[in-house]
């Protein structure tokens, strides 16, 4: 649980003071460590503006290629290793339950984390 503010300015968000940003919870678990990267599952609770992505940073597990929070290389696409491989939602009129799931991308690293 964190306090975020954002700057658009810098299309940044940082870790703050409970006074000044909005409440962030971020729920996440080690599934496997590389030697130079871990695999985590995520589960934000909250749904704030770069939430995973500064949280992460900020405990020191900054997320591959995301040069903007820490990482010290971009990966050759430009995009980072952040996948949703499953959103869960309720429909906001059918109020069905909604899942979507997407394949792990097909990726060096994303292969060997299976």
């Amino acid at each position: 649980k964190d306090y975020l503010q954002k700057n658009e300015r810098k299309n940044k968000s940082f870790i703050t003071k409970t006074e000044i940003g909005k409440e962030a919870i971020l729920e996440y678990r080690f599934l496997k460590k590389l030697d130079n990267y871990n695999l985590l599952e995520i589960k934000p609770i909250t749904g704030r503006h770069h939430q995973i992505r500064v949280q992460l940073a900020h405990i020191g597990c900054i997320i591959k290629g995301d040069l903007k929070y820490g990482a010290r290389r971009s990966n050759k696409d430009g995009g980072i290793h952040l996948h949703a491989q499953q959103l869960d939602f309720i429909h906001p009129v059918k109020k069905d339950p909604i899942i979507i799931k997407a394949p792990t991308p097909k990726d060096t690293i994303w292969k060997i984390c299976r």
